[in-house]
């Protein structure tokens, strides 16, 4: 697994991925695999475009969407399952990773907080869209 948390390649953006898919009413929920594969792309540009290093959390493994490497951002799944696992699986990557200069990316308040007090800077799911959108990603 890589370092993404090199200190030549910026910061470390980990991305609530169910969140912030879910932070738009556009269908999400009709095909949630088809959502992922939405935003997948979107970080990936953001990663190009930046320099940052982008690891995606998700709640659930996608057969079509193994964990590792994805045209530069990391997929990540939770280890156990249930309610707010992606969340966990945050909490713990923020525990076990030196990521350096990391942002995590939610709208989830008590992740927000688990994040914050590990040194981690928060942005919303809403704010962090409109800065895809801003990049043209």
């Amino acid at each position: 697994m890589d370092d993404y948390g090199d200190a030549q390649r910026g910061k470390t953006i980990i991305v609530d991925g169910n969140n912030v898919i879910a932070s738009v009413a556009d269908g999400w929920w009709r095909d949630r695999p088809a959502a992922v594969r939405r935003l997948l792309p979107r970080l990936a540009c953001h990663r190009r475009r930046t320099g940052d290093a982008v690891i995606l959390v998700l709640d659930v493994a996608q057969p079509d969407l193994p964990a590792g490497d994805h045209d530069g951002v990391e997929v990540v799944y939770p280890r156990q399952r249930g309610r707010n696992a992606a969340d966990g699986r945050i909490i713990e990557l923020l525990d076990e990773r030196d990521l350096g200069d990391v942002e995590v990316v939610s709208s989830d308040r008590a992740l927000a907080a688990g994040a914050r007090h590990r040194g981690a800077r928060v942005v919303g799911a809403g704010s962090f869209r409109a800065r895809l959108d801003g990049a043209g990603c």
